[in-house]
């Protein structure tokens, strides 16, 4: 591991009060576009092929191998239409705010990475998919882009004058957490009901945003893309290990001294995470959601695991190391009200296209909802496991993941505090009983009930 400066963060000043937005003028003083001036002199297929020896891989949440997914656009001409970039600025996934980070800071350093894998894609338009509560920073983006355009970054002229052109748009999504789902975004883009679709045939790079080929990324991992470009991938693989390399931006919230937005490579531990994050606040470590709620818990024996895209699913027993949006919490928890507002927050988010989640979702809401009012049975327990195991896109029983994240959290959850949960089932089960329909009572996640 050799993280020694910042990377993506190199700009944004480490004192709160000290930093500022950087704008054209200031990227530029600082480097910025230099990575762009030396792609334009590569190939397309050689700027892909650096961007897959760098071993970059998604930071939306899936961890899928960038340089891989720009190898799929299909080349040649474009008879039918253009090929196009979506970037996934939506950012639904409680407990994430890495992205918003950037573009609040350092808006360029993304649309450089646009420029870069556009120009490796053989993409002519790019739509900015971004949350619709990000006002501010749709606001700042559309100066950002702007700025690009006077300067001959986008337009009709050419990328710098290259004669590779490339149109930049930003669209507001309207607040659905399914959108930050790839082929979600592109029925949400075209102005359709934001919900998945089913793949195949509509994989993005063959039939994606208005029935043309798309490649979809998210703002991180294309702002890491001006920094391989640039210094090659030998540096970039010097951080992280070696399936995960590179730096990575780590939301951390919760139960700690100093919550925020911080940068390290990948493969730091749980602990050293919590140490950057100023300690625990509050009281002693108890649990920690690794990467969104979507990926499940990490437990009180667990500060060890390394936080890279491996080493959380295969010793953590979570799904992914997912955005890396870490929400710490103390001893004072309980665990059962932070599950329940997990699954509550999915079973109000559910698309409702397939019925397992649609169903499913609300159900496990039911009985979490049964179990705080003091009425939960140990057969609640099995019932809460039973159905996620039944749920989601690895049993084969619906479209997207939205399923499979209800799935992970309630598995993790029950399975690393079973205790926990077990003396809130007090009521014998052979007494009948039913699933109550009082809407739950929200209580923030992590918040100390005692």
């Amino acid at each position: 591991m050799a993280f020694t400066e910042p990377v993506l963060t190199k700009r944004i000043a480490q004192d709160p009060s000290q930093r500022k937005l950087h704008w054209y003028d200031d990227y530029v003083r600082t480097g910025g576009y230099e990575a762009l001036k030396k792609a334009l002199t590569m190939t397309p297929d050689e700027v892909i092929k650096t961007v897959t020896e760098s071993g970059l891989r998604g930071r939306g949440g899936a961890g899928f191998g960038a340089g891989q997914k720009w190898s799929f656009m299909p080349k040649g001409e474009k008879k039918n239409g253009p090929h196009y970039m979506t970037v996934n600025a939506d950012e639904s996934e409680p407990g994430t705010f890495k992205d918003r980070y950037l573009i609040d800071y350092d808006p360029h350093q993304m649309l450089e990475g646009i420029a870069i894998g556009s120009y490796a894609t053989g993409c002519e338009i790019c739509y900015i998919f971004i949350r619709g509560e990000y006002h501010r920073q749709a606001k700042v983006l559309e100066r950002a882009i702007k700025e690009a355009y006077e300067h001959g970054i986008f337009g009709p002229q050419g990328m710098l004058g290259s004669g590779y052109k490339l149109e930049c748009y930003v669209h507001r999504g309207a607040g659905a957490y399914i959108c930050g789902e790839e082929t979600g975004l592109i029925e949400a883009l075209e102005g359709k009901r934001g919900w998945p679709r089913l793949k195949p045939p509509f994989f993005p790079a063959a039939i994606g945003a208005f029935g043309r080929p798309t490649v979809v990324n998210n703002v991180e991992t294309l702002c890491c893309v001006p920094h391989i470009i640039e210094r090659g991938p030998a540096w970039f693989k010097t951080m992280g290990t070696p399936s995960s390399p590179g730096p990575k931006l780590f939301g951390m919230s919760g139960h700690l001294n100093r919550p925020g937005v911080y940068e390290n490579e990948l493969g730091i531990t749980l602990q050293q995470s919590i140490d950057m994050a100023g300690g625990m606040k509050g009281g002693k470590y108890k649990a920690a959601i690794c990467g969104g709620i979507s990926m499940g818990v990490l437990g009180p024996n667990q500060l060890d695991i390394k936080l890279d895209f491996d080493d959380v699913r295969f010793r953590g027993g979570c799904l992914g190391l997912g955005t890396a949006g870490m929400i710490v919490m103390n001893e004072h928890t309980d665990m059962v009200e932070a599950l329940r507002n997990c699954v509550r927050f999915y079973a109000h988010e559910s698309c409702g296209q397939c019925t397992p989640c649609r169903e499913g979702a609300p159900w496990m809401r039911k009985i979490l909802d049964r179990i705080l009012e003091g009425g939960g049975r140990l057969k609640d327990l099995d019932m809460l496991l039973e159905l996620e195991k039944t749920m989601g896109t690895m049993p084969g029983t619906t479209i997207c993941g939205l399923a499979d994240g209800t799935g992970w959290a309630t598995r993790t959850f029950i399975n690393k505090f079973y205790d926990e949960f077990a003396a809130r089932c007090t009521n014998p089960d052979t007494v009948p009983l039913t699933i109550s329909s009082r809407p739950a009572v929200i209580t923030p996640l992590g918040a100390n009930t005692r």
